[in-house]
């Protein structure tokens, strides 16, 4: 199972890009994978060729109004382990004995 996390903007649209970052979080939403918005990108969990397609569908819908496109992604896989979204969050939790603002 892969956490993938990535970010994706355009070079070419000025300063407040919200429209065509919510343009790929209505595709990551609409995917049915687990994801988690944050305030710098967006984390999926599924297996590799659901979260590298995804991310592609993102970039292709990007590239079709946009003429440069920046991209990060990290990525962390681990063999047969899902709902890591949460159950990593809730380890250190754990360790801290307390409930994280996340």
């Amino acid at each position: 199972m892969v956490l993938l996390e990535f970010s994706m903007s355009p070079f070419d649209k000025g300063e407040s890009l919200s429209e065509y970052v919510a343009r790929s979080l209505d595709i990551v939403d609409k995917s049915g994978l687990p994801y988690q918005l944050t305030p710098m990108g967006c984390i999926i969990e599924g297996e590799w060729d659901q979260v590298m397609a995804l991310v592609d569908a993102c970039f292709k819908r990007m590239s079709e109004d946009c003429s440069r496109v920046s991209t990060s992604i990290k990525i962390d896989y681990r063999a047969g382990k899902s709902g890591r979204l949460k159950s990593k969050i809730q380890s250190v939790e754990s360790k801290l004995g307390r409930t994280l603002s996340t």
